[in-house]
């Protein structure tokens, strides 16, 4: 109850106050900033995907000015040699405004992220726009079948079944490539897991069954527990080690993130960066409240 009282405080203090806290998991404001993060995480043996903040957009001209930024950031982290793909948000681009507009504005960004032999990851957003973008992924993935991958969530009761429908099109020449979290978006009790042990069970579910079919996987997850029962299918299945990674948030877990490396696992840590951090920071803290005790102890405790 404290958690949640202070994560709805917090939303309402000034952006200097919120930035106290929010530097510390966002690479900047700035294209150079995002180069900069991600440059220091490279050399440190990690890789980046790279994520221009910003979602919910309410005018489709918007979308046009997030597609013509996203090619810019192709363009600098290729000229800058950046170890790392690219994720983007589908309503940022109007998917819940025009759909077929947010389809071009994509597949412009996927089509030029594709030249340069790179990849973009499309990340799933709430249950409103879940079969909106299974559909984009979907229609992208017949024309760019080795550039283009997709988000899935372990806390809806819908995503094992359409893992079993997604894994009827993985290929030799098509191949399925997932990042697999927990999922961090409010929903009801109907369609969404809400004890953390059983989000638990069904992620190394879900992940038993991608990692048995030969599917790339993202284990995205800061989780101990996940992390060693991930260890433990990767041993089950003998999988390659191309053909997974692990992957966290910027600033997230440092410690844990760094030990992995150290044990010779790909690491990809997702970097966000734009001048909406304020609406991405103050959202995650309603998404999850927990972390208002982290906030806390970023503003009065030293270090």
């Amino acid at each position: 109850m404290i958690n949640k009282a202070i994560a709805s405080v917090i939303p309402h203090f000034p952006k200097k106050f919120v930035w106290i806290f929010s530097k510390k998991y966002i690479a900047g404001e700035t294209i150079d900033e995002a180069i900069l993060a991600s440059k220091s995480l490279n050399e440190h043996g990690v890789k980046v995907t790279v994520d221009l903040l910003g979602e919910f957009i309410t005018n489709i001209s918007q979308a046009d000015e997030n597609r013509d930024q996203y090619l810019r950031i192709v363009d600098a982290f290729q000229n800058a040699k950046i170890n790392g793909n690219y994720s983007i948000k589908p309503t940022s681009f109007g998917l819940l405004i025009d759909p077929e507009k947010c389809y071009q504005n994509i597949r412009t960004i996927v089509a030029l992220a594709a030249k340069y032999n790179s990849f973009v990851r499309i990340d799933m957003e709430d249950a409103e726009c879940v079969d909106l973008e299974m559909t984009l992924y979907k229609r992208l993935k017949l024309e760019f079948p080795h550039n283009v991958g997709l988000v899935i969530q372990a806390y809806l009761y819908r995503t094992e079944s359409d893992v079993d429908n997604l894994l009827k099109l993985h290929t030799p020449d098509s191949p399925l490539n997932f990042r697999l979290c927990k999922g961090i978006y409010i929903e009801s009790e109907d369609i969404s897991i809400k004890d953390p042990k059983k989000i638990n069970d069904n992620y190394l579910k879900i992940l038993d069954k991608l990692l048995f079919n030969g599917v790339h996987v993202g284990i995205a997850t800061h989780d101990k527990k996940l992390i060693n029962g991930a260890l433990e299918l990767i041993k089950k299945h003998n999988v390659p080690k191309d053909m997974y990674e692990f992957q966290m948030l910027y600033g997230v877990t440092p410690e844990l993130r760094n030990s992995i490396v150290g044990e010779g696992h790909d690491m990809r840590v997702y970097v966000p960066y734009g001048k909406d951090w304020f609406g991405y920071s103050t959202r995650r803290l309603k998404e999850n409240p927990k972390m208002a005790q982290h906030v806390i102890k970023s503003i009065f405790v030293k270090g």
